[in-house]
């Protein structure tokens, strides 16, 4: 009855958290991010990219934007026609700019990012559990096929590929967890962890990242009921996100914190 118990709570957290990363749909940003028609006329009909960057720059002084292109221009998408927030990007395949786009994802075919990648990150999570408690509960069968106490053939080949197949789902998701998890320790996006955010002062892998708590707070929020269950609860509304740099000016012990980790990893032995 306990094996049962428990398999059914893992199984209903399961297919929660896989439902909810299915159809949350990925966040768009605001309207006021969004161009006007005359600004769209007459950043089109401008031929020269110093004065199209000055159009961008003219339009977005007044929004909370500090991430760049890597020339340092205002980062717009040409065919939603806005203003990038930080740690947005335009998804191909939905055809939409995402806000804090983490990757667009097959197994759930939907979009990752600032809505549902608590949801995301769950589901790997109780999909690693799942497969582990059915191979543990398995294995005790396997064993005793394998030493013939049971000598039934037809139940020895069910038992073998729900082994495999629980093994096996089980490695593969332990280090994509594993990977989403450094990733949020660093608060970093997978697009950021292959190129780094560009800011005024120039690319900062560690732009975002206030912190291992602050940073599980982001995606997670602050109530810690709520963080093993697929309810939305992150930080902000997805169109801005607290910066090292603003830390820093709060806190100047952070400023060294980067260079300590950097001095310890690149010191060499003597």
């Amino acid at each position: 009855v306990a094996y049962l118990i428990i398999f059914h709570i893992l199984f209903v957290l399961f297919v929660w958290t896989y439902w909810k990363s299915i159809f949350t749909l990925p966040e768009q940003p605001g309207k006021k991010y969004h161009i006007s028609l005359a600004d769209q006329e007459r950043y089109e009909n401008e031929e020269r990219p110093e004065v199209q960057r000055q159009i961008l720059a003219e339009i977005a002084r007044k929004l909370p934007v500090y991430t760049r292109t890597g020339s340092g221009g205002i980062r717009f998408c040409d065919r939603c026609q806005l203003i990038k927030p930080d740690r947005c990007h335009h998804c191909s395949v939905c055809a939409i700019c995402v806000l804090k786009m983490d990757h667009h994802c097959p197994w759930v075919n939907n979009c990752v990012g600032f809505s549902n990648y608590k949801f995301f990150l769950l589901f790997l999570a109780y999909s690693l559990l799942y497969c582990l408690y059915i191979a543990a509960t398995v294995f005790k069968y396997f064993i005793k096929y394998w030493t013939g106490e049971l000598t039934n053939g037809r139940s020895k080949f069910h038992v073998l590929f729900l082994l495999f197949i629980a093994v096996m789902f089980f490695v593969s998701l332990l280090f994509l967890f594993g990977y989403h998890c450094w990733l949020v320790s660093r608060n970093r996006s997978t697009l950021e962890a292959f190129s780094a955010p560009v800011f005024q002062n120039g690319p900062d892998k560690n732009g975002f990242n206030l912190g291992f708590v602050k940073n599980l707070q982001q995606v997670f929020g602050e109530e810690k009921k709520l963080w093993l269950l697929p309810i939305a609860s992150s930080q902000g509304d997805g169109h801005f996100f607290p910066m090292r740099a603003l830390c820093e000016a709060q806190n100047p012990l952070l400023a060294n914190e980067e260079q300590w980790e950097d001095d310890g990893i690149d010191e060499e032995p003597h």
